[in-house]
């Protein structure tokens, strides 16, 4: 008798198991094939990548911008933050089907913040450099730009000569800056930086700096709202504008900016937005 009580106890307990594995596994591709991204719902066997890319779609990306810099961010006359960069990153995500916060920091801000890892991206007309490669994961570029020199409309002004004794507006930590202090002392001028380009340009338009220097497509726009200036030279060939991580921390999301760049690309949707603010 106990040896049938045996057998049957032992029986009982195998089908047991046997029914619970089974139902754990259906569970388990249910919520994969559903798309979920609780990673412990991810069944055996799926790979460190594939797991990572299933609890991905639940992150909130924290992306840090620029607050003047038309026509890729800034303020319209409504109030609302437009720009190239933003509308393209916006169109990006949802192609790629990621999520994002934005936070209008200024440039020098938004670079800062993402050393200290206290963010996961800057898109802000960040030109793609040899030196910030080393610091920064660059996507593949979205626009090709380059540094030009502005002065006001009825200036005398026609040449970096023009400028000796003089002193000269830039914008802090950008392309524009590297390339008037690689050139000041040659030409004699003088360098004085802002934070912001609305303030630079002021200066400017003041008379307290005789010249400013920034990206070509950034003046052009600023020229044809009125603004005052001109570009007495032709525009000094610079780098392309790229989407930016810290270096190791966030390859995926350069991953997914890259795919939807290209869709982007493909249907139609880039030519838009680009020509939306940028006559050709």
């Amino acid at each position: 008798m106990k040896r049938i009580i045996a057998a049957l106890l032992t029986t009982a307990i195998t089908v047991s198991i046997t029914a619970c594995g089974s139902q754990s596994a259906a569970g388990n591709t249910a919520s994969s094939d559903a798309g979920t991204s609780d990673t412990a719902s991810v069944s055996a066997g799926t790979s460190a990548s594939e797991t990572a890319a299933a609890g991905a779609s639940d992150k909130v990306y924290t992306i840090a911008t620029d607050t003047t810099f038309a026509p890729f961010e800034f303020e319209d006359d409504n109030g609302n933050m437009v720009g190239i960069d933003l509308e393209l990153l916006d169109a990006i995500a949802k192609d790629q089907g990621f999520k994002y916060e934005l936070e209008y920091v200024g440039f020098s801000a938004a670079v800062t913040a993402l050393e200290a890892g206290e963010i996961d991206g800057v898109i802000a007309g960040m030109s793609i450099t040899d030196e910030r490669k080393q610091k920064y994961d660059f996507s593949d570029p979205y626009f090709d730009s380059g540094v030009a020199m502005a002065v006001l409309s009825d200036s005398d002004i026609n040449s970096y000569d023009a400028l000796k004794g003089k002193t000269v507006a830039v914008k802090m930590g950008t392309e524009s800056e590297t390339f008037a202090n690689s050139i000041k002392d040659k030409y004699g001028f003088e360098i004085k930086e802002f934070e912001d380009s609305a303030t630079m340009y002021q200066d400017v338009l003041a008379g307290t700096s005789a010249a400013v220097f920034d990206d070509y497509p950034v003046l052009g726009y600023q020229i044809s709202k009125g603004i005052g200036f001109k570009m007495p030279l032709s525009m000094e060939q610079g780098s392309s504008y790229g989407f930016a991580t810290l270096k190791g921390a966030n390859p995926e999301l350069v991953e997914m900016f890259d795919k939807g760049l290209a869709d982007m690309k493909a249907n139609g949707t880039y030519d838009k937005i680009i020509n939306k603010y940028i006559s050709k």
